[in-house]
């Protein structure tokens, strides 16, 4: 008998077992006791939140040899949860659905729990009101706005520079920022920095942006993670998934926020 045919047999072998109760779930429930299956709940919560649908789920445990065989990969995820194939545990769908809804309330519990730096703050000033709804969604990287400042640094020198808003918010403490205690200036850190005074200028790409400065137009920014252009120019329109907002502030002599809308790519 080629390999072939002891393949199936063994399929049929097991789908005959599964149908009477007597294979599979009652022989790994006298090896794993009540306490190990607890102790392991949270981290098979975790593990299936990364698949989209039970379908997935069940595919990821496939074997190469699973689909050379059987040649139908419904078939194979069907005979899978039946119990036919694999050596491994395999959940039922109720099962599935249930974990990965827990993991996802986990998931949504501990990112509620993260206090943004705005938060219990008055803020009067338009610019940092304006921050504050943008926190949010920089954080989760919904967005990825650019911000445009121009004001006197402590040396009273002009200085003005384009800012991602994201990078800033990943490595510095906001919370100076929207208490007042300090100013939010552009540094040479950032994605462009002129001092007027001492014609100091820089730029360098962020996590987030590429700087493109040897556009005809002026200085642009292609995003990294959806490969679109934020074009800051006055002449050119902003860009795919983006828009231009001037910001009237009592605090700095100018400041433009360009927002971008993360759209990931297929």
């Amino acid at each position: 008998m080629d390999q072939s045919c002891l393949y199936i047999l063994r399929v049929e072998v097991g789908l005959s077992f599964s149908k009477f109760g007597c294979y599979g779930n009652r022989f790994r429930g006298l090896v794993h006791n009540n306490m190990e299956e607890d102790k392991s709940s949270a981290v098979l919560d975790s593990s299936v939140s990364k698949f989209q649908s039970y379908e997935d789920y069940l595919s990821s445990k496939l074997t190469p040899l699973d689909l050379h065989y059987l040649e139908d990969e419904e078939m194979a995820r069907q005979l899978l949860e039946l119990g036919s194939i694999g050596g491994g545990e395999v959940l039922k769908k109720k099962e599935f659905e249930k974990r990965k809804a827990a993991a996802e309330a986990r998931r949504h519990s501990k990112a509620q729990q993260k206090t943004l730096a705005n938060a219990g703050k008055e803020l009067k000033d338009n610019f940092l009101k304006a921050l504050a709804e943008r926190e949010e969604p920089h954080r989760s990287g919904k967005m990825a706005s650019i911000i445009f400042i121009r004001d006197r640094n402590a040396r009273g020198q002009e200085i003005s520079g384009y800012i991602d808003y994201s990078h800033r918010l990943q490595t510095e403490d906001f919370e100076p920022y929207f208490s007042g205690k300090k100013k939010f200036l552009p540094k040479s850190t950032d994605l462009s920095f002129l001092n007027w005074e001492t014609e100091h200028v820089c730029s360098r790409d962020s996590p987030n942006y590429h700087v493109i400065d040897d556009n005809p137009s002026g200085m642009v920014f292609k995003n990294k993670i959806d490969r679109k252009i934020v074009d800051v120019t006055p002449k050119g329109p902003t860009g795919d998934s983006s828009s231009c907002t001037p910001i009237k502030t009592d605090l700095y002599m100018q400041v433009v926020i360009f927002d971008h809308i993360n759209r990931r790519r297929n």
